[in-house]
């Protein structure tokens, strides 16, 4: 039997009031007939829109959109009105989307938006901009995304669609906290919540709550933001377990734990030092208080399996570009704990995949992660003296790739995460280039946000202090005196500078902020910066 004429009707009704139990009763009831939807029966390529939106909020995956566009040759395509070849295209551009071909799904939904100004619909064309915006996104094109974003936010007002003005509005709150207006990014995720909680949407307020999460983690409060992933779960859970947003969420909670983990092999390496990881590690299991050893590893575990079960949800929705997310997390866990082995085969098939999917932003980050695992062949010394050098230079391969990939895309912190690669790969034990560490030291600290304080900042801070241990400060000073300054700006030299004397005022004066702003006559928010920089932040 053909689809019933007034179910497009109410299907579009649900849609736009985002009540989802309804319409996802509403598919369900109709899943034989949806399935022999075709050229033939009356409009069907605005049903296909409609489906592919519900897609998109949730129902299935890309792989129906696709068994429905078979149905649609190109040779009948030609024959259609302009409204449903327009419809048809956006269904194929959706997929593209989905499916991850994201230049395709960017060029199909130009060529919409320019047919759309000759033949206003209002709903349409917001739709075109809003699914071009998050291709750009994706692609880590982020200014051509907020344009897009935010023109079809504004479509979206126009039209008096509050609801789906709402839902573009959490699109547009990440775009600004990449841009570091998280205060920005907070109120517009509050105002798309007052709109939202009325509805049964729960994708949409899962995202909200995860993106809470990652604005949180940056600042560095990795336990708040465990917080909000996990309401983020039971929200998209609400919907569907394995909801690929809930893969999504699982992975970035996974990233938390990594640092955190991260953060307590670094205080076992200070009782270490002190003499007292043996006494903490004897306490006895009846003790209420878990020893530092026993709460790294469960940490560690913990993010593992997140993954494990984030692989399993993206297998399900054949999500190629997630797979490659959680090998990468898998490359950076391995690595902490040594296994280089290990890490180095997840790294090389992320980015196999990154490279299939044409994904800038995970090849990248692969490379990255490759860059490290050689750095630190070269710094245990495996091998001969020639695997050492071969070691070497395919860290200063992979982390000159890293620059180049980024370069490609607008992401800052993915910029800063390869200069710092580049950074540790010219201060290894095989190259010592200095002077080639130091400069990439200082991009990376130019595109590090002043509120940011999360891993960046500390991996940084670990190559600045390497860099000052090794090269020494007096010759660095000596030079300064003669004239050697490279090719670096008046306003870098100072940078350096305060680098090295304010953590050294900081100490004589009982570590005391206000102390040293008043002795050096700066600001304390000055002394913050330099000692977050410096990897002091924590003991302040």
């Amino acid at each position: 039997m053909p689809v019933a004429a007034h179910f497009a009707e109410e299907l579009n009704s649900a849609l736009r009031l985002r009540r989802m139990k309804e319409g996802l009763r509403l598919l369900a009831g109709a899943e034989a007939e949806l399935a022999e939807v075709g050229p033939e029966i009356p409009d069907a390529p605005r049903l296909l829109l409609l489906i592919a939106q519900w897609v998109d909020v949730g129902y299935r995956d890309h792989r129906l959109i696709d068994t429905l566009l078979e149905r649609f040759p190109h040779g009948i395509r030609g024959k259609l009105i302009v409204e449903d070849y327009l419809r048809l295209s956006m269904v194929e551009a959706f997929r593209d989307l989905a499916a991850g071909d994201l230049d395709s799904a960017i060029d199909k939904l130009d060529l919409v938006i320019k047919m759309y100004h000759c033949l206003p619909n209002p709903s349409h064309e917001a739709l075109a901009h809003f699914w071009k915006g998050r291709a750009h996104r994706k692609k880590g094109e982020y200014e051509a995304s907020l344009k897009h974003i935010v023109q079809a936010r504004q479509i979206a007002e126009a039209d008096h669609d509050e609801i789906f003005t709402a839902i573009i509005q959490i699109q547009e709150s990440w775009l600004l906290f990449q841009k570091g207006l998280s205060r920005d990014a907070v109120q517009l995720l509050d105002r798309a919540q007052y709109v939202l909680k009325s509805t049964d949407h729960f994708v949409a307020l899962g995202n909200i709550e995860s993106a809470r999460g990652r604005i949180v983690r940056r600042s560095g409060e990795y336990a708040k933001a465990l917080d909000h992933f996990s309401r983020a779960v039971e929200i998209y859970a609400r919907r569907d377990p394995n909801h690929v947003n809930v893969a999504r969420t699982l992975v970035n909670a996974a990233y938390v734990r990594r640092l955190l983990a991260l953060q307590l092999r670094k205080r076992i390496d200070n009782q270490a030092h002190a003499g007292r990881v043996r006494a903490s590690a004897a306490i006895p299991s009846s003790s209420i208080r878990e020893s530092p050893i026993s709460r790294y590893q469960r940490v560690w575990q913990d993010a593992v399996d997140a993954l494990s079960r984030a692989r399993e949800i993206y297998a399900l929705h054949g999500d190629f570009d997630g797979i490659g997310k959680v090998l990468l997390n898998l490359g950076f866990l391995h690595l902490d704990r040594g296994d280089i082995d290990r890490a180095w085969k997840e790294a090389v098939d992320a980015y196999q995949i990154g490279l299939k999917q044409n994904d800038h932003i995970l090849m990248a980050r692969a490379r990255i992660l490759e860059a490290a695992i050689e750095n630190a062949h070269v710094e245990e010394q495996t091998g001969e003296d020639v695997d050492v050098a071969v070691h070497a230079n395919q860290a200063r391969q992979y982390s000159e790739e890293a620059l180049n990939l980024a370069h490609a895309t607008q992401n800052r912190r993915l910029l800063a995460g390869a200069c710092i690669a580049r950074g540790m790969t010219a201060a290894n034990d095989f190259f010592q280039e200095w002077e080639t560490a130091r400069s990439y030291a200082t991009e990376a600290t130019a595109l590090i946000g002043p509120s940011e304080n999360d891993h960046l900042v500390e991996d940084l801070a670990h190559l600045k202090s390497k860099i000052v241990h090794a090269s020494g400060i007096n010759d660095m000073l000596r030079g300064w005196s003669e004239g050697i300054v490279g090719n670096k700006s008046f306003q870098q030299i100072t940078e350096e500078f305060a680098e090295i004397v304010i953590p050294k005022v900081w100490l004589r004066e009982d570590r005391k902020i206000s102390r040293v702003a008043s002795v050096l006559s700066v600001s304390p928010k000055k002394v913050r910066r330099i000692l977050r920089n410096s990897g002091l932040a924590e003991q302040d």
